[in-house]
């Protein structure tokens, strides 16, 4: 992931905005220190089947999480008005983080299919204390920047959540963290914390929710 899909194939497989065929897009966000080289087999799977989708990458790496919405913002405007429908939004670990916040700002005014994480902190984890990124302190349990967060979203529309997490995930733990309450979570048990955004479990019921109603 690091050594080669990131630094060198992030633009393996570009952003794909095929003619309007009556199917739903996917906006794919990648997390902490990454880019959408992240997501390549996801991509690869998405154009073989003629899928838009747009990949982002969150700029600067190591900035605040707020600093990314904006990216999300034009990435979920430009699928929806290529398709012309709600579009289905994947996030993996901080990357869900900056789609919640997306969220909120928009008002909930933005049409969004469903939003799936794939091991977010969204209650924080503990790994965030030795951070030293604008994220980190964000990040960490019971930091005012997530109760924040759960306050905004509360005052927003609700949009339909499916969260995936894991009891061996290393880098967001204790696994009930990546849960949000009245969400569809989902339990990876045994996974990683990157290894769960490509267990197929995971990867075909989320390729299964862009058909679903």
């Amino acid at each position: 992931m690091w050594a080669w899909r990131q630094p060198f194939r992030s633009r393996r497989f570009p952003d794909n905005f095929p003619a309007a065929d009556g199917r739903r897009g996917m906006v794919l966000v990648h997390g902490f220190a990454g880019n959408r080289g992240f997501w390549l087999p996801w991509l690869k799977a998405l154009r073989a089947d003629g899928r838009c989708f747009a990949a982002v990458d969150l700029e600067p790496p190591l900035g605040g999480i707020d600093g990314f919405v904006a990216t999300v913002d034009a990435a979920v405007r430009r699928v929806h008005a290529a398709t012309g429908r709600p579009p289905l939004v994947v996030a993996h670990s901080m990357g869900g983080l900056v789609v919640r916040a997306w969220w909120c700002r928009s008002g909930g005014q933005v049409p969004v299919h469903r939003i799936v994480t794939l091991a977010t902190p969204h209650a924080g984890t503990w790994m965030a204390r030795i951070g030293r990124a604008a994220s980190s302190p964000e990040m960490r349990i019971g930091s005012a920047w997530l109760q924040a967060l759960d306050a905004a979203q509360a005052c927003v529309p609700p949009v339909r959540f499916t969260c995936w997490y894991s009891n061996c995930d290393n880098m967001v733990f204790p696994a009930a963290t990546a849960t949000l309450p009245g969400a569809d979570n989902r339990a990876a048990h045994g996974l990683a914390h990157v290894e769960l955004a490509f267990a197929p479990q995971v990867v075909r019921h989320t390729l299964a929710l862009l058909d679903a109603d």
